[in-house]
């Protein structure tokens, strides 16, 4: 699974990811601050399962905080996108092409309208960051729109004659921007397109179909950043209201990169997406750390309920995903070979099975399958069992 973190130069996308990983990356008040893709690791947050068992558990990867566990996935952050970006301008080719392997799409912007089409800084309210979300989504659907016409009068009309199927071709041409061929037929259907007769479809339907193969491929979630500056909460009432089929989380990538960082030297107590914090040592804090935890306390939090960010990544991985946490653990035996409790916790696609989980552990496991146990029943379950996240689940092997 791989997050693409997007937008226009200096909307505060690279805030948002810096955030999210705490990674080393530049962050700077001008257009293309970010040139090459910056990778990271963030964290989704789900309920741990160790305290339903009376233990406390102990992860391999990621961390606990509270009664959460944060579980590990990638962000790329890449060049910030201007209008034209299809046809190469600004940082367009490489942007676009960077995001083929991304899952999923978090739109970062400015909410507050301080900067302008071209990510230049501007007075606050004085951009309508409706146009910054109708821009994306275009240039999107115009990247589509230009793989598929490519070769499209060559290829329609060699499907046609040959009598080819419609739907595998294309998932093939755009096999590199994860299209799966069912995904292709129903799209055909959905927009009522003849696979038999693909020379005879109009310019407009060979468009709709560019839009809905990148609405398939890259759903979104519009991150509405600087959430904390007067009038932006009119603005993202406004943008709700414009957009019912976007999904648009409020948030300040600028307090979460704060309140983690000083989290991360010891000066707060805090877990990412709660709505507050605690100071662990009021002396060490200087007049401005004490100033600025102060109007993230106030502004943000008390008002918003988190600061957003962390909300935005769980609702793309999965309400948008739809993935799963599952934990790894056996009856009785929650600990592994070093005494760790409940180690491991895996995100996994939606409609994961049983036997699906056997292999994701190891082949070994998947082809020796015998059934799996849900610890919590303690309840065997046969490998078609469909999995919901928080299972804790046992396989059962000859192996």
């Amino acid at each position: 699974m791989l997050i693409g973190v997007v937008g226009k130069p200096n909307c505060g996308k690279s805030t948002f990811f810096k955030a999210m990983t705490l990674a080393d990356i530049e962050i700077a008040n001008y257009p293309f601050a970010t040139i090459k893709p910056n990778h990271g690791m963030g964290y989704v947050k789900v309920k741990d399962a160790g305290p339903d068992f009376g233990v406390t558990s102990n992860p391999r990867e990621g961390f606990i905080s509270g009664s959460y566990r944060f579980v590990p996935v990638e962000l790329i952050d890449v060049a910030g996108l201007v209008p034209g970006a299809s046809e190469g301008k600004g940082m367009g080719n490489q942007f676009l092409d960077d995001l083929r392997q991304a899952d999923v799409l978090i739109h970062v912007i400015d909410i507050a309208g301080t900067t302008n089409e071209k990510g230049e800084s501007v007075e606050p309210l004085s951009h309508d960051p409706a146009d910054d979300i109708r821009f994306l989504e275009v240039e999107l659907d115009m990247w589509y729109l230009g793989i598929l016409k490519k070769t499209w009068d060559r290829f329609a009309r060699q499907m046609q004659q040959e009598h080819g199927e419609l739907y595998k071709a294309i998932a093939k041409q755009f096999s590199g921007l994860g299209v799966k061929e069912e995904m292709v037929s129903s799209i055909l259907n959905k927009l009522s397109l003849d696979p038999a007769r693909p020379v005879e479809w109009s310019e407009e339907q060979v468009k709709s179909l560019a839009v809905e193969l990148r609405r398939a491929t890259k759903p979104m979630i519009i991150a509405a950043n600087k959430i904390d500056i007067p009038g932006a909460e009119k603005n993202l009432e406004r943008i709700r209201k414009d957009f019912p089929d976007h999904p648009i989380v409020g948030c300040s990538a600028e307090s979460e990169l704060a309140l983690r960082e000083a989290a991360k030297h010891g000066l707060i107590d805090y877990t990412p997406g709660e709505a507050s914090f605690t100071i662990k040592e009021e002396a060490k804090l200087s007049d401005k750390q004490r100033k600025a935890l102060t109007y993230i306390q106030e502004q943000v939090l008390k008002k918003h309920g988190s600061s957003g960010v962390q909300r935005v990544v769980d609702h793309a991985v999965f309400d948008l995903l739809g993935y799963i946490a599952i934990f790894p653990g056996g009856v009785g035996k929650l600990q592994d070979q070093d005494g760790n409790y409940i180690p491991d916790c895996f995100l996994l696609p939606p409609g994961t099975t049983a036997l699906d989980f056997a292999y994701r552990l190891h082949t070994d496991f998947g082809k020796n399958f015998i059934k799996a146990i849900d610890v919590r029943t303690k309840l065997p379950v046969g490998k078609d069992h469909p999995l919901k996240s928080g299972d804790v689940i046992e396989i059962m092997s000859n192996k």
